[in-house]
């Protein structure tokens, strides 16, 4: 997505905690947690003096410590090998995993609305099973993203050029908007469809926006009317921040 011009970077301490400042064009104090990297970052407008950012920071500590503990927690069960049994999410539903061993090209597929299945030669490892499953997530976004910007190009008035999906840890998407292009990450084939479609709205929104301002803000009220719904639903318990 359209990123706001940086003025400068710095990393103070406050009560222990490093966390790093950046001074950008913006007109509020937003405070990220990254738990997988195990770092807090804090965008401040230009002008806002040093002092308010610390006191800024030190009324979040409470949320921050909680919010770290929390997400290294869930980050720690979520962890998985690829085996059978495991929980899977397709589309935001829960699949449990089934390894079929053949010698055969790899597969996968759903069985049964409730099974996802994944064929792979035996002695696959847990790596490249990993590597054979997000091709397949890749491919059921690269089905279902081009219908959604077919859908929203005509009512936004706007025109996408190109479209990619990557795994990124930090965003759900991003904009280039003097390419016209946008990237979505692989992490949405995990979601249900209603996400998918915010963040690609959100993302050709830039295209009429650059910055995320008032303005920004109208357009996606006017074409997705529940998208903040959306936005809390999908960044309520990830470390992957707003687009």
């Amino acid at each position: 997505m359209a990123r706001h011009k940086t003025y400068s970077k710095q990393l103070i301490e406050v009560d222990g905690l490093e966390v790093q400042v950046t001074r950008k064009n913006v007109k509020n104090l937003n405070l990220r947690v990254y738990p997988g990297e195990k770092s807090v970052r804090v965008s401040v407008p230009r002008r806002v003096n040093e002092n308010a950012v610390i006191d800024f920071i030190k009324a979040k500590l409470p949320w921050i410590k909680k919010h770290l503990s929390k997400q290294v927690r869930l980050s720690q069960k979520k962890k998985v090998h690829f085996t059978n049994g495991e929980e899977h999410f397709v589309w935001g539903k829960a699949l449990t995993l089934k390894v079929v061993e053949q010698n055969k090209a790899p597969e996968v597929y759903i069985n049964d609305a409730s099974f996802l299945v994944i064929v792979v030669r035996p002695e696959t490892t847990r790596d490249k099973k990993e590597s054979i499953l997000k091709e397949w997530y890749r491919e059921q976004l690269k089905k279902e993203i081009p219908q959604l910007i077919n859908k929203w190009e005509p009512v936004m008035g706007v025109s996408v050029n190109e479209f990619g999906v990557k795994k990124m840890k930090t965003r759900w998407g991003t904009c280039n908007i003097r390419a016209g292009r946008i990237w979505l990450n692989l992490e949405l084939a995990r979601k249900r469809p209603e996400l998918l479609e915010y963040v690609v709205v959100h993302e050709m929104v830039h295209l009429l926006e650059r910055l995320h301002s008032k303005r920004f803000y109208g357009f996606m009220t006017r074409f997705l009317p529940n998208w903040k719904e959306h936005r809390n639903e999908l960044n309520g318990r990830s470390k992957i921040s707003d687009c």
